[in-house]
């Protein structure tokens, strides 16, 4: 049998759950010192002063560090791109501050305790500047030498005149839709520890990206990438928050440099506030014009995001305008509002998770105009092709899904909108689902043993997506094992190079490496055996040549070997580190969400009480890991719709709550019991041969829309500000 598309238990389930997985912040050496940040508690201006005195006359405090001790960095950092670099902006190099919570000074201490009563007792002077509130600043072109992404070319795009197409379309719709910054929050906080040996750099680090830790780390101090190691078995969760090199990572091994100690810091919640970017605060305005049957006659899609004073992030959220329906008319534009605030960053789903929300809100508008169903709507507005590019799909089968998720939540017989069920009133909603698929170079290695196990190598990262348990899976299928027997050995750049782990990019691109190596090394088995390399297959632990079988054992053993090696790569064309598809065949994810919410209108209660998912997603490797990564990606869109906001307070320049008491989050009573996640039949040949793609960030695209186009179904207000809280459905 297969051991693709089983829904096999993740592997790494029970070390996870007993305690025994250690992260970063569970890493310690001999003679480590822990490290606290004193951070800047004003927005703007520049260090005037630090009296290290008290904190220095502590028990257990070893040091204060401040901008005049540390390292310089090297030139080569000006040569890391913003990404992988989370920021230009590098802490504790000049007295200058850009925005509150940033690092001024560093204690070391013999015990973690030490080090925080020590950074309580330093005393900073600050010479304050005016700051910039970033909600309040005027949106301006961004500036493509402060980002990276091709920038300058995806910050608009147009086709056709899609404003006069509007202007004289008989049917008009769109707003402004606005969503605030929120914050990944993942339940381990940024941590590393660095521990130097001559020019020889160790860390152990939470990431989503081990070699571009290694890179920016040897760039910062001059030195080869191979005298850098990067390790990270396990990451505990990350969301887009681990997937950048953030400076409190560099600041880190400086100190270690400095002491000539291992130096061991982790994040407190609050300063993962100050210290690593969020999901900035968005506007959108759409405006979409049809006729009278329904058909697009123009798209308008133009964002707006906060960012910070030094370099730009650009949430590119109006991709899908120019990515989900089919029309001859669309124009998207992307601006950016500066300030004093901690740089933006990913978070899941970038881009097409901010776009959905807004383009699947103004679509049920139209919807409404038209006096049409919302479905019906999006039917007759499928883009059979790139609607920017007007090339194929690598594919597509949101028709499918469209249909297949209609029928398992009853779309077609939903009860009315607002129909009592008690005190509350039902509404229904339903948006599109869509994501773009990254894929990365990345490679492998495989080994098969004489005893019949295997074992995969690849520096990928383990942030709970399970990749540990489906790549075995990927080659137990070629090496006729059951996964069991094969062993993932990951989060170590002393392994192959593996790709990030973001952009829903994991599977298709590792998984393919794994894919290959898998075959050369059954290849390898094959000529050993004496048969060619394309006619025999394996089963049971043995090769097969027609009527002829040998175990694994029987062929090492005859040629004098205990194993069989082989490295697989997955190469994109031109040498490329990553695309969103072949030049020929863009590639997305794609999917159709449902959803049934209760709102009591005298309390302002909003409840969800039904979601159906089917997504067309290429080939499901585990259909068990897959469902609950769905199931995440619905909850978290559900977070976005109706509860999580991180508020910047303008008259201090900081955000006005830095930890999760201040921020609600879903939990078990906010969801329903069984959320019905499904996947069409599909193979991506083309996207990358496994067939798979990625799902990681698909399942929290469109949700905040459709909740949102269901709370106007049951009491007839379209909110258009996220989050949707009782204040706004009291208000309204």
């Amino acid at each position: 049998m297969s051991t693709l598309g089983q829904p096999i238990k993740r592997v790494d389930g029970p070390i996870k759950v007993t305690g025994i997985a250690r992260y970063a912040g569970d890493q310690n050496q001999p003679a480590q010192l822990h490290a606290v940040f004193v951070a800047s508690v004003v927005p703007a201006g520049r260090v005037a002063g630090i009296d290290p005195g008290a904190a220095l006359a502590m028990p257990g405090v070893v040091r204060v560090l401040v901008a005049g001790d540390m390292p310089r960095v090297h030139a080569d950092l000006a040569k890391i791109t913003v990404p992988p670099l989370a920021t230009r902006f590098m802490p504790m190099q000049t007295d200058e501050i850009v925005h509150e919570g940033q690092p001024v000074a560093m204690v070391l201490g013999e015990t973690l305790e030490a080090a925080e009563a020590g950074a309580a007792a330093v005393k900073v002077a600050y010479e304050r500047a005016v700051f910039v509130v970033p909600e309040q600043a005027p949106a301006e072109q961004a500036d493509p030498h402060k980002g990276s992404y091709s920038m300058s070319s995806a910050l608009e795009f147009s086709k056709g005149d899609a404003p006069a197409a509007i202007g004289a379309a008989p049917v008009q719709a769109g707003a402004v839709y606005t969503q605030p910054s929120r914050h990944a929050n993942p339940m381990e906080p940024s941590a590393i520890l660095a521990v130097w040996s001559g020019d020889q750099l160790t860390v152990y680090d939470a990431v989503q990206h081990l070699p571009a830790v290694q890179n920016a780390q040897a760039a910062a101090f001059g030195i080869a990438p191979a005298n850098v190691r990067v390790v990270a078995p396990h990451t505990g969760g990350g969301f887009g928050a681990k997937a950048f090199i953030w400076p409190h990572e560099i600041l880190a091994a400086m100190a270690a440099k400095v002491v000539r100690r291992p130096v061991k810091l982790v994040l407190t919640r609050q300063h993962l506030y100050g210290m690593v970017g969020p999901q900035p605060q968005m506007t959108h305005e759409v405006h979409l014009g049809a006729s009278a049957d329904g058909k697009l006659l123009g798209i308008s899609h133009a964002t707006a995001n906060v960012t910070g004073s030094v370099d730009d992030y650009v949430e590119f959220g109006a991709i899908p305008g120019r990515s989900f329906y089919a029309c001859d008319n669309i124009t998207t534009r992307h601006r950016v509002r500066r300030g004093n605030m901690t740089l933006p960053t990913f978070m899941r789903s970038p881009w097409d998770g901010p776009g959905s929300w807004a383009l699947g809100s103004a679509m049920d508008e139209l919807a409404r105009s038209l006096k049409i169903d919302p479905l019906e709507l999006r039917l007759i507005n499928y883009a059979e092709t790139d609607p920017e590019s007007g090339k194929p799909w690598s594919s597509k089968k949101l028709r499918e899904a469209y249909e297949e998720g209609a029928r398992r939540f009853g779309w077609r017989t939903r009860p009315k909108g607002g129909t009592h069920d008690g005190y509350w009133r039902i509404g229904c909603g339903m948006a599109d689902c869509s994501q773009g698929q990254a894929r990365f170079h990345s490679t492998a290695r495989v080994r098969l043993r004489a005893d019949g196990t295997a074992q995969l190598e690849s520096s990928f990262c383990d942030i709970g997506t399970g990749p540990a348990t489906i790549f075995p899976q990927v080659a137990a299928e070629i090496l006729g094992l059951e996964p069991g027997q094969v062993l993932a050995v990951s989060g170590d750049t002393r392994l192959p190079y593996s790709g990030p782990t973001y952009g829903s990019g994991t599977t298709i691109s590792t998984g393919a490496a794994v894919q290959q190596a898998a075959q050369r090394v059954r290849a390898k088995l094959a000529r050993l055996a004496g048969w060619p390399a394309d006619s025999v297959a394996m089963r049971d632990g043995r090769i097969i040549h027609g009527d002829d079988s040998r175990t694994i054992q029987e062929v090492l053993d005859e040629a004098g070997v205990s194993e069989l090696a082989s490295d697989g790569a997955f190469d994109l064309p031109g040498g490329a580190s990553v695309d969103m598809g072949t030049p020929e065949f863009p590639a997305r994810t794609f999917g159709a969400i449902f959803v049934e919410v209760g709102v009591d209108q005298d309390l302002g209660l909003l409840r969800l009480r039904k979601a159906t998912g089917v997504y067309s997603a290429g080939r499901i490797i585990n259909p068990r890991t897959a469902r609950s990564q769905m199931i995440g990606g619905i909850v978290w869109g559900w977070g976005m719709a109706a509860m999580e906001a991180s508020h910047f307070e303008p008259s201090l320049g900081r955000w006005l709550s830095k930890d999760l008491a201040g921020v609600p989050l879903p939990v078990n009573a906010d969801i329903p019991p069984e959320i019905d996640v499904g996947f069409v039949d599909e193979f991506d040949a083309k996207a990358g041969p496994l067939g798979a793609k990625g799902i990681g960030e698909l399942g929290a695209t469109g949700v905040a829309a459709a909740v949102a186009n269901a709370v106007y179904d049951a009491i007839g207000i379209r909110i258009r500000d996220l989050p949707i809280t009782p204040d706004k459905i009291l208000a309204a």
